[in-house]
């Protein structure tokens, strides 16, 4: 999935956290703090809300709203010409290119847009999805995580 420092992370949630206890007026050290930015404000945890964004971008490539250059990176593994009869075609899976770098190919739009794509189920891989259902349907996707 998304490959992020443990530091950053942290200081990240400290942040969301931070944000939510502004919001709602609680103090510091009350009780469920950890479940207060799902529970009461529906935010996603930073992974998420990170995956949340990728995949709602490639959605908008896919639909031809995106700049040409991005656009370009997402192509489906039903127009490469050898494997138009491979399952992965039928399913709207991505082509996701080989990288060298171990430490940030992972992380490069080119690479983590296709795999977050091909990591969602069927139902959320459909292009034909207005923009609000599909970030509608990628939202409950993800809190079902919890």
């Amino acid at each position: 999935m998304l490959k992020c420092s443990l530091a950053q992370l942290t200081c990240f949630t400290n942040v969301l956290v931070a944000a939510a206890r502004v919001i709602t007026a609680t103090r510091k050290y009350d009780r469920g703090l950890s479940r207060l930015p799902h529970e009461e404000l529906h935010w996603l945890d930073v992974p998420e809300w990170i995956l949340f964004k990728l995949c709602a971008f490639i959605h908008q490539c896919l639909n031809n709203k995106a700049p040409q250059y991005l656009m370009d990176t997402c192509s489906s593994v039903a127009t490469v010409p050898g494997r138009q009869r491979l399952r992965s075609a039928g399913r709207n899976y991505l082509v996701v290119p080989r990288h060298r770098l171990a430490t940030y190919g992972r992380r490069n739009f080119v690479i983590a847009g296709p795999s977050a794509w091909n990591d969602l189920p069927n139902k959320l891989r459909d292009i034909s999805l207005s923009r609000t259902v599909f970030r509608s349907r990628l939202k409950t996707y993800f809190f079902s995580y919890y």
